[in-house]
C-alpha cells in the first residue's frame, strides 16, 4: 500500500522537466531561424 503525503522526488522531476522543455524550444528556435536564412538565401540566390 503507498504511503500518503508528498510525492516523492516530486519538485525534482519538475524542475528537471521544465528544463528539458527549455532545452528543446532553444533548440527548436535555432532549426527554424536557421531554415529561414536558407530559405532566404536560396530566393536571393534565385533571383539573380
Amino acid at each position: 500500500m503507498s504511503k500518503k503525503g508528498k510525492i516523492k522526488n516530486g519538485k525534482n522531476k519538475a524542475l528537471h522537466t521544465k528544463l528539458l522543455k527549455q532545452k528543446k524550444d532553444k533548440k527548436r528556435e535555432k532549426e527554424d531561424a536557421r531554415k529561414a536564412r536558407l530559405k532566404a538565401i536560396i530566393k536571393s540566390a534565385k533571383e539573380e
